[in-house]
């Protein structure tokens, strides 16, 4: 897409959009199955629970019960205030942040769990992001990203923004970011690549990087 990105519109409209829709969502996918993507993150970070993980637009909280339940410290961070509120209904310790705005302790977590959110980030601000997500990850921690790929355009759709980048391009913003690449799939599992729209990513955090 040429030209920049109107932010605050981004921001707005998406948050507006799931906070509209918080009740239908929590019903619609509160059964998915997203264990694969949780595995590999668990497997990636190799250390015993409990483990402090955040996990990126948390939406409801169907992930952080998940990780709490094998015996981690998960705390959502969610910019749809209805999100938010049905994630400390359920518990948890959530953060009401939009991903624009973001305000993250330094070398706070173990692992990052970003399922189906980063894709929201407009393009231009991506590297700002990626770089306060390294911050707030411990030396060794591990970032885990699932978006829909696509070939590097950016849009409104059904009242939401989102980038699609495709492997290569996510690649560099990640690697510039000073995340070491561990693995990548695509999913759902099974099927032709045609018809695996989920580009799922792990990186981890090698030492530290000067801003």
């Amino acid at each position: 897409m040429a030209g920049k990105i109107d932010l605050a519109k981004a921001t707005s409209d998406t948050l507006a959009h799931y906070d509209t829709i918080a009740e239908s969502f929590r019903e619609r996918t509160h059964d998915h199955d997203v264990s694969q993507n949780i595995n590999a993150l668990l497997e990636a970070m190799d250390m015993p629970a409990p483990a402090d993980i955040l996990d990126l637009g948390c939406g409801p909280g169907r992930d952080l019960k998940q990780f709490a339940a094998r015996g981690h410290r998960p705390v959502g961070v969610e910019g749809a205030a209805a999100f938010a509120r049905m994630g400390r209904e359920a518990g948890f310790e959530v953060w009401e942040q939009n991903f624009l705005n973001l305000d993250l302790p330094p070398a706070r977590f173990d692992g990052i769990f970003a399922n189906a959110t980063l894709f929201h980030v407009p393009t231009q601000e991506l590297p700002r992001v990626l770089g306060q997500l390294f911050d707030t990850l411990r030396p060794g921690g591990v970032l885990f990203s699932s978006n829909p790929h696509g070939q590097n355009e950016e849009r409104f759709s059904n009242g939401r923004f989102g980038a699609f980048h495709d492997l290569a391009q996510w690649r560099k913003f990640l690697t510039a970011a000073g995340f070491v690449e561990l693995s990548h799939y695509y999913r759902p599992e099974g099927l032709p690549r045609e018809e695996q729209p989920w580009l799922a990513s792990l990186w981890r955090k090698v030492g530290s990087k000067t801003r």
